[in-house]
């Protein structure tokens, strides 16, 4: 088993620092920034990082790359983008990789961008590493892809087992529930967590990782299919509600603006 830490990253970023604690080997997971990596190692000497993991091209994902991979020597894994520079292995979905003896999977998310992948470990533990695509209480933004894609990725990742951990890559949790409330006010499950969350932010605390099975019960860009979420998603858009795509293209215009 490993030990998963988020180092906090510009202002609301998280890079996650897997770590090995057998053999002093560890991982990092889109590093935006080389500091707070390099940092954590100078204060545990005798650690080495043999691995950094990269879920799509935006710069706060992948702008320390260089620097660990030219300090450390640490492969490097990373989406088919070329724009990403210093990936060692171009990854696509169905890959598998062994990091620190655990092993992942590959799946492609497009949506936030068309590059994007996550990495679902696969076997012991549980856990979700899904960059910009899956937030706890929300989704990413459509900055390259359609809502089609967005919302088939997301259903890709919801059908992963409820135990899951989510380590997404953001601490949007508090605004993204704030929204979830607005779409489903009589949610039980979103008031209290929306509840918990805000007293976690005001003690400093951070919120992550969820699972999937609280994202199921809500993060509305999940619960699609849901009577309250689809209502709430024709108040908000001009023109009749077919799919569950459409209402997923609904929820994330009214939340652009929310």
């Amino acid at each position: 088993m490993l030990d998963i830490q988020a180092l906090p990253a510009f202002s609301d970023n998280y890079i996650w620092l897997l770590q090995d604690t057998r053999s002093r080997r560890c991982a990092v997971v889109d590093p935006g920034d080389a500091g707070p990596v390099i940092e954590w190692l100078e204060r545990h000497p005798g650690w080495q990082l043999t691995d950094i993991l990269i879920t799509h091209h935006h710069a706060d994902h992948t702008g320390g790359v260089t620097a660990l991979k030219d300090a450390y020597g640490a492969t490097v894994y990373g989406p088919h983008n070329e724009r990403i520079v210093g990936v060692d292995r171009r990854m696509q979905g169905g890959d598998r990789l062994e990091i620190l003896g655990a092993a992942f999977e590959v799946i492609e998310v497009p949506g936030h961008t068309l590059d994007h992948i996550a990495y679902a470990s696969v076997g012991a533990g549980a856990w979700l590493f899904c960059g910009d695509t899956l937030f706890a209480g929300g989704c990413g933004r459509l900055f390259e892809g359609t809502a089609e894609q967005m919302h088939a990725s997301l259903e890709r990742l919801a059908a992963l087992p409820a135990e899951t951990q989510v380590f997404c890559a953001h601490e949007y949790t508090l605004s993204n529930l704030r929204f979830a409330v607005a779409v489903e006010p009589d949610n039980p499950a979103v008031v209290q967590r929306l509840r918990s969350v805000e007293e976690k932010r005001a003690a400093g605390i951070i919120t992550l990782p969820s699972t999937l099975e609280s994202e199921r019960a809500t993060n509305p860009f999940l619960r699609c299919d849901q009577p309250a979420v689809i209502a709430a998603a024709r108040s908000h858009l001009d023109g009749d509600i077919e799919s569950q795509v459409a209402v997923f293209a609904a929820l994330r215009r009214w939340k652009d603006r929310f």
